[in-house]
């Protein structure tokens, strides 16, 4: 059954449609008479409510699938590319006789070339050394960009000693310690630490490619397997 409405007011249709069928004729046209009065008074302040728009407009519109919310803008700050301690990087590297596009990778995974970086863990600074590990080093302040960058190198240097130079045991050793890499056997099979790895060789080979004046030299050797 259709309740008869005004022409042109396909609100009162609509609803006359709906409603007709769950409640009486009467009720509906009263139901009817009382959302046309409401109608009246919408469009009297319809630019103001509808953003301009008419009630009509607004009504017809109203069916129309939902628009998509604009995506949020990204707010994210990017990290620096740690290109003003690249002369730090590169003198320590050369103290410590190291690859310093692998000691530019492991400050940028470590701490992002934050200096002021701290972990739950206690690790400070570009390195994030442990304080334990920083005065064993001779670092008396972690937060300092030149003594946490020439820190770091020595305990680089140490790890790639002590793992016969290659690289991906000395970085695991650096994450997990040395005792986890020598009771594996290799990189050991923590999710974080072989992420860690892959991370900072990552780094490096794209700090390799931007910086040519590296030279072959610097160039990695056969990847060690990663153990699962």
């Amino acid at each position: 059954m259709i309740v008869t409405s005004p022409a042109g007011d396909p609100l009162a249709v609509a609803v006359g449609r709906n409603t007709a069928s769950a409640i009486g004729p009467q009720a509906a046209v009263a139901r009817i008479a009382e959302l046309q009065q409401l109608i009246g008074q919408a469009r009297c302040d319809g630019a103001a409510t509808n953003g301009g728009a008419s009630f009509a407009d607004a009504l017809a519109g109203a069916g129309a699938p939902m628009a998509a919310p604009a995506p949020l803008a990204n707010t994210s700050v990017a990290g620096s590319d740690g290109g003003q301690y690249d002369s730090l990087v590169q003198a320590a590297a050369q103290r410590n006789g190291i690859d310093p596009a692998l000691l530019h990778g492991l400050i940028q995974q470590e701490s992002g070339f934050d200096p002021s970086a701290t972990s739950g863990a206690g690790a400070q600074g570009l390195c994030q050394l442990m304080p334990g590990t920083a005065a064993s080093l001779g670092v008396s302040n972690p937060l300092d960009p030149a003594q946490s960058i020439d820190g770091g190198a020595r305990y680089l240097k140490q790890q790639l000693d002590a793992f016969g130079g290659d690289p991906q045991l000395a970085l695991a050793a650096y994450n997990a310690g040395p005792g986890a890499v020598h009771r594996y056997g290799g990189v050991p099979p923590y999710a974080e630490t072989q992420a860690y790895v892959q991370k900072v060789m990552g780094y490096a080979n794209a700090y390799r490619s931007s910086q040519p004046a590296l030279g072959a030299a610097a160039t990695p050797p056969t990847p060690t397997p990663v153990f699962s």
